[in-house]
């Protein structure tokens, strides 16, 4: 299961080829609980036919593109918790949450996944491992989850209870009139050892709440590309172009699979569950047709050991998207998240995503922002202060019967 969600963040990479302070609270006597029989698998299915989906709706062919469906599915997951009206069964089945919310799963997902509590280290500067010297490390895998919510701001104490008990978030409160945006980043930037330093380019004016997941992965390969480079290369693009670049080789024993215009490999990463499938389509195949459920799991059932020369790339770079649009052509229309806090809704949604990889291994990281707006209840159209002596009844509205009769007087006087 843990191979699966390092392939769908990482694999989309080759197929597209003074710290600001805020209060934290929790919710009141809300420890995180610990799923005793995790229902993951229907979860999984829907992260993998939903990273498919996504892919296919907001990469550009032939631009490199990389996504976390998992933490896009956490953050989503977080604001299931508070979705009302039709936006709760859209979200159902545009992520494929299970019948019973998708909140449990999530929380076994991670206890299964993660290796690390807390932020990750920071990286030591100009750090790398010599294959010659060294073995590899142990990866170092964390998601993180947070809310930021305007001081003063009444949310629902069941949606605070909710993502305590199962995503080990606490509510951070903030000031989105000021420098909420600095906190917010500053969480990213720490939540990702420096690999993202920015959730949103610009919170909309009125924003009163953010949701935030963040993903961060270190790992390096079981087996690292020690034999002597391809340099000036020729990699042919899309359109049929070629660039030169430097491809790393190496020759062994990996998990092999192949089927109707493709072929995989497995590269594991050391002293874990964790690897990469590099999936390769025929010339002129469609990378992102590759991540389908159908192909994953024909890969994930086809994989042999076999003698085999791997050949490619590295590569470095990342992708900033906007939700929205794309949920939308996806299925996810509603945006009434007054579960969260009166008048809630969803405003803006972005996801940046970033990986590295080389001879040695794999660092990426993602994270996804839901920032909310609450609208203000409207201004009464009229007002009654009862502060000086009134009368009462109490009526039968269809017969106007009046059932009961009197004055107020004096309040605070029993007779």
């Amino acid at each position: 299961m843990r191979r699966l969600f390092t392939a769908l963040l990482a694999v989309a990479a080759l197929a597209a080829c003074g710290t600001p302070q805020a209060r934290v609270i929790t919710a009141e006597g809300v420890g995180r609980e610990t799923p005793t029989e995790p229902p993951v698998e229907e979860t999984v299915r829907g992260l993998t036919a939903f990273g498919h989906a996504l892919f296919t709706a907001a990469a550009r062919p032939g631009a490199n593109t990389v996504l976390s469906p998992l933490s896009i599915g956490h953050a989503y997951g977080m604001a299931r918790a508070g979705a009302g009206g039709r936006t709760g069964p859209e979200l159902d089945e545009v992520f494929g949450f299970p019948a019973e919310g998708p909140h449990t799963s999530f929380n076994a997902l991670t206890r299964q996944i993660v290796t690390l509590d807390g932020p990750p280290p920071a990286p030591a500067p100009d750090a790398r491992r010599d294959a010659q010297e060294s073995e590899p490390a142990a990866p170092v895998v964390g998601v993180a989850n947070g809310l930021f919510t305007q001081e003063g701001l009444s949310v629902r104490p069941e949606f605070l209870r909710t993502l305590a008990a199962q995503y080990g978030a606490g509510v951070r409160q903030v000031d989105f009139t000021e420098d909420a945006a600095g906190v917010i980043d500053a969480w990213a930037d720490r939540q990702t050892a420096g690999r993202i330093k920015k959730v949103f380019d610009r919170l909309d004016p009125g924003t009163k709440l953010v949701i935030a997941n963040a993903v961060y992965l270190k790992a390096e390969w079981a087996t690292a590309f020690t034999d002597p480079p391809e340099e000036n290369a020729a990699f042919t693009r899309a359109d049929g172009t070629a660039v030169r670049t430097t491809l790393m080789r190496q020759m062994g024993t990996f998990g092999y699979a192949s089927g109707a215009g493709w072929q995989a490999v497995e590269l594991r990463y050391a002293k874990s569950d964790l690897a990469m499938w590099v999936l390769l389509p025929r010339a002129g195949g469609s990378p992102a047709a590759l991540l389908a459920p159908a192909v994953m799991a024909e890969v994930a059932t086809g994989l042999r050991e076999t003698s085999v020369k791997i050949v490619m790339p590295r590569w470095d770079f990342s992708t900033a998207l906007s939700l929205q649009e794309p949920l939308r052509r996806l299925g996810l229309e509603g945006s009434d998240y007054s579960g969260i806090a009166d008048g809630a809704f969803l405003g803006q949604a972005t996801h940046r995503a970033t990986i590295t990889v080389d001879e040695w291994g794999t660092e990426a990281a993602a994270v996804t922002g839901l920032a909310f707006p609450v609208m203000a209840m409207p201004s009464p159209e009229a007002e009654i202060r009862a502060d000086h002596p009134f009368a009462f009844a109490i009526v039968h509205r269809p017969t106007l019967t009046p059932l009961f009769v009197g004055q107020v007087a004096d309040p605070t006087a029993k007779d």
